[in-house]
Protein backbone atom coordinates (compact mmCIF):
# COMPACT_ATOMS: atom_id res chain seq x y z
CA UNK A 1 0.00 0.00 0.00
CA UNK A 2 0.85 3.44 -0.73
CA UNK A 3 2.70 5.63 1.83
CA UNK A 4 2.06 8.73 0.60
CA UNK A 5 -0.28 10.79 3.05
CA UNK A 6 -2.25 13.97 1.37
CA UNK A 7 -2.03 16.55 3.75
CA UNK A 8 -5.75 18.45 3.40
CA UNK A 9 -5.29 21.96 5.16
CA UNK A 10 -8.27 23.75 4.08
CA UNK A 11 -10.88 26.19 5.79
CA UNK A 12 -13.87 24.27 4.25
CA UNK A 13 -15.11 21.23 2.68
CA UNK A 14 -15.20 22.89 -0.88
CA UNK A 15 -11.69 22.76 -1.48
CA UNK A 16 -10.74 20.23 -0.19
CA UNK A 17 -13.20 17.97 -2.41
CA UNK A 18 -12.05 19.81 -5.26
CA UNK A 19 -8.53 18.69 -4.69
CA UNK A 20 -9.74 15.30 -3.66
CA UNK A 21 -11.34 14.85 -6.83
CA UNK A 22 -7.96 14.78 -8.50
CA UNK A 23 -6.34 12.00 -6.66
CA UNK A 24 -6.65 8.32 -6.61
CA UNK A 25 -7.15 6.37 -2.93
CA UNK A 26 -4.80 3.56 -4.84
CA UNK A 27 -2.11 5.91 -4.13
CA UNK A 28 -2.69 7.99 -1.60
CA UNK A 29 -4.03 8.17 1.38
CA UNK A 30 -5.23 11.68 3.13
CA UNK A 31 -4.45 13.25 6.33
CA UNK A 32 -7.20 15.22 7.79
CA UNK A 33 -6.36 18.32 10.90
CA UNK A 34 -7.21 20.38 13.17
CA UNK A 35 -8.45 23.29 10.55
CA UNK A 36 -10.40 21.46 7.78
CA UNK A 37 -11.56 18.84 10.97
CA UNK A 38 -13.06 22.50 12.88
CA UNK A 39 -14.50 23.57 9.49
CA UNK A 40 -16.22 20.14 8.50
CA UNK A 41 -16.27 17.52 10.63
CA UNK A 42 -16.94 14.35 10.96
CA UNK A 43 -19.18 14.23 7.68
CA UNK A 44 -16.47 14.74 5.74
CA UNK A 45 -13.99 12.02 7.14
CA UNK A 46 -17.31 9.45 5.87
CA UNK A 47 -17.32 11.10 2.52
CA UNK A 48 -13.73 10.73 1.87
CA UNK A 49 -13.60 6.89 3.15
CA UNK A 50 -16.74 6.27 0.99
CA UNK A 51 -14.43 7.51 -1.91
CA UNK A 52 -12.12 4.52 -1.03
CA UNK A 53 -9.56 6.88 0.36
CA UNK A 54 -8.01 5.94 4.32
CA UNK A 55 -7.74 8.85 6.46
CA UNK A 56 -5.48 10.06 8.69
CA UNK A 57 -7.22 11.88 11.63
CA UNK A 58 -4.25 14.01 12.63
CA UNK A 59 -6.26 16.35 15.75
CA UNK A 60 -2.93 15.37 18.05
CA UNK A 61 -4.94 14.65 21.13
CA UNK A 62 -3.25 15.83 24.21
CA UNK A 63 -5.31 15.73 27.92
CA UNK A 64 -5.96 13.96 30.42
CA UNK A 65 -6.27 10.02 30.11
CA UNK A 66 -10.49 9.80 30.78
CA UNK A 67 -10.98 12.77 28.02
CA UNK A 68 -7.84 11.12 25.18
CA UNK A 69 -9.65 7.55 25.40
CA UNK A 70 -13.20 8.85 24.93
CA UNK A 71 -11.74 10.64 21.80
CA UNK A 72 -9.85 7.66 20.48
CA UNK A 73 -13.15 5.36 20.84
CA UNK A 74 -15.06 7.79 18.66
CA UNK A 75 -12.57 8.06 16.18
CA UNK A 76 -12.19 4.30 15.99
CA UNK A 77 -15.55 4.29 15.81
CA UNK A 78 -15.96 6.31 12.61
CA UNK A 79 -13.35 3.98 11.05
CA UNK A 80 -10.13 6.26 10.54
CA UNK A 81 -7.15 4.24 9.17
CA UNK A 82 -4.77 6.09 11.84
CA UNK A 83 -4.76 8.37 14.70
CA UNK A 84 -2.61 10.58 17.21
CA UNK A 85 -1.74 11.81 20.28
CA UNK A 86 0.92 13.39 21.57
CA UNK A 87 3.59 11.80 23.41
CA UNK A 88 4.41 14.64 26.23
CA UNK A 89 0.84 13.90 27.33
CA UNK A 90 2.59 10.90 29.11
CA UNK A 91 2.74 7.63 29.71
CA UNK A 92 -0.51 7.66 31.37
CA UNK A 93 -2.62 9.18 28.74
CA UNK A 94 -0.59 7.12 25.61
CA UNK A 95 -1.43 3.96 27.74
CA UNK A 96 -5.46 4.93 28.16
CA UNK A 97 -5.42 5.42 24.48
CA UNK A 98 -3.89 1.90 23.69
CA UNK A 99 -6.42 0.23 26.22
CA UNK A 100 -9.37 2.70 24.17
CA UNK A 101 -8.24 1.75 20.46
CA UNK A 102 -7.91 -2.41 21.71
CA UNK A 103 -11.11 -2.23 23.06
CA UNK A 104 -12.94 -0.82 20.06
CA UNK A 105 -15.20 -3.18 17.81
CA UNK A 106 -14.16 -3.65 14.14
CA UNK A 107 -11.04 -2.15 12.64
CA UNK A 108 -8.79 -1.44 14.95
CA UNK A 109 -6.62 2.39 13.61
CA UNK A 110 -2.99 2.56 14.04
CA UNK A 111 -2.46 4.48 17.04
CA UNK A 112 0.58 6.95 16.68
CA UNK A 113 2.67 9.49 18.96
CA UNK A 114 4.06 12.87 17.89
CA UNK A 115 7.50 13.39 19.40
CA UNK A 116 8.57 16.96 18.49
CA UNK A 117 7.03 18.87 16.10
CA UNK A 118 8.66 19.43 12.79
CA UNK A 119 8.67 22.97 13.17
CA UNK A 120 10.38 23.26 16.04
CA UNK A 121 14.20 23.92 15.95
CA UNK A 122 16.81 23.47 18.84
CA UNK A 123 16.59 26.95 19.94
CA UNK A 124 13.14 27.02 20.34
CA UNK A 125 13.26 23.55 22.08
CA UNK A 126 14.78 25.28 24.80
CA UNK A 127 12.75 28.38 24.96
CA UNK A 128 10.19 26.17 26.07
CA UNK A 129 12.02 24.37 28.48
CA UNK A 130 13.00 21.30 26.76
CA UNK A 131 17.02 20.41 27.91
CA UNK A 132 18.88 18.98 24.96
CA UNK A 133 18.59 18.85 20.79
CA UNK A 134 15.19 18.07 19.20
CA UNK A 135 16.41 15.18 18.15
CA UNK A 136 17.60 14.25 21.58
CA UNK A 137 14.13 14.74 22.39
CA UNK A 138 12.36 12.72 19.52
CA UNK A 139 14.72 9.80 20.87
CA UNK A 140 13.25 10.21 24.55
CA UNK A 141 9.63 10.69 23.81
CA UNK A 142 9.83 7.80 20.84
CA UNK A 143 10.98 5.82 23.40
CA UNK A 144 8.10 6.23 26.03
CA UNK A 145 5.85 6.10 22.89
CA UNK A 146 6.82 2.34 22.23
CA UNK A 147 6.98 1.25 25.71
CA UNK A 148 3.42 2.49 26.19
CA UNK A 149 2.27 0.68 23.30
CA UNK A 150 1.70 3.01 20.22
CA UNK A 151 2.01 2.02 16.96
CA UNK A 152 5.22 4.21 15.76
CA UNK A 153 5.32 7.51 15.92
CA UNK A 154 5.25 11.05 14.02
CA UNK A 155 8.67 12.40 13.39
CA UNK A 156 11.52 14.42 11.21
CA UNK A 157 12.90 11.88 8.53
CA UNK A 158 15.91 13.48 9.73
CA UNK A 159 15.91 11.29 12.52
CA UNK A 160 14.20 7.94 11.04
CA UNK A 161 17.58 6.15 10.66
CA UNK A 162 18.28 6.11 14.29
CA UNK A 163 14.73 5.53 15.47
CA UNK A 164 14.93 2.28 13.21
CA UNK A 165 17.70 1.11 14.48
CA UNK A 166 16.65 1.99 18.36
CA UNK A 167 13.04 0.62 18.27
CA UNK A 168 12.80 -1.84 15.35
CA UNK A 169 11.62 -1.92 11.53
CA UNK A 170 8.19 -2.82 13.08
CA UNK A 171 7.76 0.37 14.90
CA UNK A 172 6.02 2.59 12.32
CA UNK A 173 7.35 6.36 11.38
CA UNK A 174 5.21 9.12 10.04
CA UNK A 175 7.56 11.59 8.69
CA UNK A 176 6.27 15.71 7.71
CA UNK A 177 8.44 18.27 6.45
CA UNK A 178 8.29 16.09 3.38
CA UNK A 179 9.12 18.61 0.25
CA UNK A 180 10.20 17.80 -3.32
CA UNK A 181 13.41 19.27 -4.71
CA UNK A 182 13.42 23.11 -5.16
CA UNK A 183 10.16 23.34 -3.01
CA UNK A 184 10.09 26.33 -0.17
CA UNK A 185 10.22 25.38 3.74
CA UNK A 186 7.64 26.91 3.75
CA UNK A 187 7.16 26.91 8.38
CA UNK A 188 9.28 23.40 8.77
CA UNK A 189 12.47 23.83 9.93
CA UNK A 190 13.06 19.26 9.07
CA UNK A 191 12.54 18.46 5.52
CA UNK A 192 13.75 16.10 3.13
CA UNK A 193 12.39 15.18 -0.30
CA UNK A 194 10.40 11.72 -0.53
CA UNK A 195 13.31 9.13 -1.50
CA UNK A 196 15.48 10.27 1.02
CA UNK A 197 12.77 9.65 3.76
CA UNK A 198 12.44 6.32 2.67
CA UNK A 199 16.06 6.12 2.43
CA UNK A 200 16.04 7.14 5.66
CA UNK A 201 13.72 4.81 7.28
CA UNK A 202 10.04 6.65 7.08
CA UNK A 203 7.29 4.61 6.85
CA UNK A 204 4.62 7.43 5.67
CA UNK A 205 5.14 10.63 3.83
CA UNK A 206 2.51 13.67 5.07
CA UNK A 207 3.00 15.55 1.80
CA UNK A 208 1.35 19.07 1.59
CA UNK A 209 2.20 22.16 -0.50
CA UNK A 210 4.09 20.40 -3.15
CA UNK A 211 0.93 18.41 -3.09
CA UNK A 212 -1.94 20.51 -2.55
CA UNK A 213 0.03 24.04 -4.29
CA UNK A 214 0.81 22.55 -7.90
CA UNK A 215 -0.92 23.10 -10.79
CA UNK A 216 -1.59 19.73 -11.26
CA UNK A 217 -1.37 18.25 -8.35
CA UNK A 218 -2.41 14.77 -9.79
CA UNK A 219 1.08 14.79 -11.59
CA UNK A 220 3.00 15.73 -8.91
CA UNK A 221 1.41 12.94 -6.80
CA UNK A 222 2.33 10.48 -9.86
CA UNK A 223 5.83 12.20 -9.95
CA UNK A 224 6.45 11.07 -6.54
CA UNK A 225 4.54 7.51 -6.84
CA UNK A 226 7.56 7.08 -10.03
CA UNK A 227 10.17 8.13 -7.98
CA UNK A 228 9.54 6.07 -5.01
CA UNK A 229 9.08 2.80 -7.44
CA UNK A 230 12.07 3.24 -8.99
CA UNK A 231 13.38 3.77 -5.60
CA UNK A 232 12.27 0.00 -5.12
CA UNK A 233 13.29 -1.36 -7.96
CA UNK A 234 16.88 -0.75 -7.52
CA UNK A 235 16.80 -2.24 -3.54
Amino acid sequence: MTPIIVVLDYPAAAPARELVAKLDPAVCRLKIGKELHTAAGPALIDEFQRKGFQIFLDLKFHDIPNTVAAACRVAAAQGVWMLNVHACGGGKMMAAAREAIDQSAGAKPLLIAVTVLTSLSDAEMAEIGFAGSAADNVLRLADAAQSHGMDGVVCSAMEASLLKSRLGREFLLVTPGIRLAGDAAGDQSRVVTPVDAITMGADYLVIGRSITHAADPAAVLQKIVAQLTALHATD
